[in-house]
C-alpha cells in the first residue's frame, strides 16, 4: 500500500464503518456508513458533508506545519476566484481559451523575471508542481543530447544525468522512469552543496545536462550555479563537450528575483537551459501549480511539443498529464498583479527575516549547531551539538514539538552524511514573529525537559519526520 503516514494505511482492528453521531442522523438514514467499501444507498449532503468534515478535522494545523514547502494560506479573494475556477480542465484550451491565455501571460513573466534573452519568443508551461515541471526539463535534456548525438552518428543508450546527492526525490524519478543514468555527486562537510568541486569526474560525452538546486530541500541552500558553469566551461574545453545546465528552483527560483537580485542563477547564466519553479511554495498559491521556462525556443526541442488550434490560432502544449485543474494559473495571475515585484519582495524578505531571528535563537541554545541560517531561501537546518547529551536525539525532540502542535522533520543527511541528523525549519508567508516566537518557547521548553531526563529515551519506532 503506497500512503505517506501510519495512519494513511488501514490499521489492524479498525472498525468497517463511520459512524453517524445522532445529532446529524435523518429519519430513514443509516445511522453507520462503510469505511472501505462504496454504501449502498445515498445520504444527505449534509450527512456526507458533515462525515468528511470530522474526518479531516484529525489532520493537523497547517499553519503549525514547519516541515513543508507548501502554501498553506491565500487571502479571500483568491479563495473565491478558486471557488469560481474550479471546473476549468487547463489542458482543454479550445474550451477555456482565456485561461490558456493567462497562463503564456504567467509563463511569459517568468520568462522576463528570470531574464530570459527574449521573454516574449520564449516557451513555457504549467505543471502539476515542480516534479512534473522538472521532468519535462529533464526529457528536454534528454531529448535534444539525442537529437545532438545522432546528428554526430553516435550512439544514444547511455545518457546521464549529474545531480547532488541531496537532490529532490523527484530526480530519483526522472531518472528511474525515463531511463537515465543518475550520477550523484556526494556532498561533504567542506562542500555542501554541488559546487563544481571534481565535476569532471562525472561528465562525459554521455551527460545530458547537469542539476543545479536553487533551495536544497534538506537544508534551503543555494548551488552555485555561476561556479558550476564555470567548471563545465573548463570541462568543455578539456574535453569538448558542451553540457547544459537545468536549474531546478522549485523554491528559490520564486524567491532569488526579489531579495538577492543582483545573484546570477537564472538565464544571465549562458549554459542555464530550463528552470523550474512551484507556484504553490514560494510562488504563494495552493497546492498544485508548477512552472517551467527553457531560455529559447531552440532548447526546447520542436518534436516533444504538441499543437492545439483555438481561436484561429496555435497554441503548443508540452505536459506529462493530460488533465488538471486551471484554477491554480488564474490564481497566480491573481497573485502576479496583485502584488508586483515590490509585493512580493516584502512577503519573502519577511519571511527571510523570520527565518534568521529562528535561526540565530536556536544558534545561541547549548543544544544545537546550525548547518546554515536560512539567508538564502528562508529553510535552515541544525544538528545536535557533538558530545551534548546522550539521553536524547533530534527524533524524540521532533516527537516532543508534535505534542505541542509543531510539525519540526528531523532526518538524517543524504549519502557520505548519513550519520548526521538535522531537524529543518521552512518559513513561509504567514509564520509571523509573533508565531515563531511562541515556537521558540516550545522549543527550549521540550529541549529543558529532555535534558533534565536522568537516563536515555527509548529509540524504538523511531522514524524520520523527512518531507520533500
Amino acid at each position: 500500500m503506497v500512503t505517506n503516514t501510519r495512519r494513511a494505511a488501514r490499521r489492524e482492528g479498525e472498525p468497517d464503518v463511520v459512524e453517524l453521531n445522532p445529532i446529524f442522523a435523518r429519519p430513514g438514514e443509516a445511522t453507520a456508513l462503510p469505511k472501505f467499501r462504496l454504501p449502498e444507498d445515498e445520504a444527505l449532503p449534509s450527512t456526507a458533508y458533515q462525515i468528511v468534515h470530522d474526518e479531516a478535522m484529525l489532520d493537523g494545523n497547517a499553519r503549525l506545519n514547519l516541515a513543508t514547502f507548501v502554501g498553506t494560506w491565500m487571502d479571500e479573494y483568491a479563495s473565491r476566484l478558486y471557488i469560481e475556477a474550479a471546473d476549468k480542465n487547463m489542458i482543454d484550451k479550445d474550451e477555456y481559451p482565456q485561461t490558456a491565455a493567462v497562463e503564456t501571460r504567467c509563463w511569459t513573466m517568468l520568462a522576463d523575471l528570470w531574464h530570459a534573452p527574449d521573454p516574449e519568443h520564449t516557451i513555457g508551461t504549467s505543471t502539476i508542481g515542480s516534479s512534473e515541471a522538472a521532468m519535462l526539463g529533464g526529457l528536454a535534456l534528454k531529448r535534444r543530447w539525442q537529437q545532438t548525438r545522432r546528428a554526430a552518428g553516435k550512439p544514444t543508450d547511455r545518457p546521464n544525468l549529474v545531480l547532488s546527492s541531496a537532490v529532490q526525490v523527484c530526480w530519483e524519478k526522472f531518472c528511474n522512469y525515463f531511463e537515465v543514468e543518475a550520477r550523484y555527486v556526494p556532498i561533504s562537510l567542506e562542500h555542501k552543496v554541488l559546487d563544481g568541486y571534481e565535476l569532471e569526474k562525472y561528465v562525459d560525452e554521455n551527460t545530458i545536462g547537469v542539476v543545479a538546486i536553487m533551495g536544497v530541500t534538506y537544508t534551503g541552500m543555494y548551488e552555485p550555479v555561476q561556479q558550476i558553469a564555470e567548471a563545465l566551461d573548463r570541462i568543455q574545453e578539456a574535453t569538448g563537450n558542451d553540457v547544459p545546465i537545468h536549474v531546478d528552483g522549485a523554491s528559490g527560483g520564486m524567491i532569488a528575483p526579489f531579495i538577492q537580485p543582483d545573484l546570477a542563477w537564472d538565464f544571465r547564466v549562458a549554459r542555464v537551459a530550463s528552470i523550474n519553479t512551484s507556484g504553490h511554495k514560494y510562488g504563494l498559491v495552493y497546492p498544485g501549480l508548477g512552472w517551467v521556462v527553457w531560455r529559447d525556443l531552440e532548447s526546447l526541442p520542436e518534436d516533444l511539443v504538441f499543437r492545439v488550434s483555438y481561436l484561429g490560432g496555435d497554441m503548443p502544449t508540452f505536459a506529462l498529464n493530460f488533465s488538471r485543474p486551471g484554477a491554480q494559473v488564474l490564481l497566480q495571475y491573481y497573485l502576479f498583479i496583485r502584488l508586483g515585484r515590490a509585493g512580493y519582495t516584502a512577503v519573502q524578505q519577511t519571511s527571510r527575516d523570520v527565518a534568521l531571528y529562528l535561526s540565530g535563537e536556536i544558534a545561541k541554545m547549548p543544544a544545537f549547531e546550525l548547518w546554515n541560517d536560512g539567508s538564502d531561501i528562508p529553510v535552515f537546518a541544525w544538528s545536535l551539538r557533538e558530545g551534548h547529551t546522550q539521553n536524547w536525539n533530534l527524533y524524540h525532540l521532533s516527537e516532543r514539538l508534535r505534542t505541542k502542535g509543531w510539525l519540526v522533520p528531523a532526518y538524517p543527511m543524504p549519502d557520505d552524511l548519513t550519520d548526521l541528523t538535522v531537524q529543518r525549519i521552512v518559513v513561509r508567508n504567514g509564520f509571523s514573529h509573533d508565531l515563531a516566537s511562541a515556537f521558540l518557547v516550545d522549543l527550549r521548553e521540550e529541549t529543558a525537559y529532555l535534558d533534565a531526563l536522568t537516563g536515555p529515551m527509548p529509540v524504538e519506532g523511531r522514524r524520520s519526520g523527512f518531507h520533500h
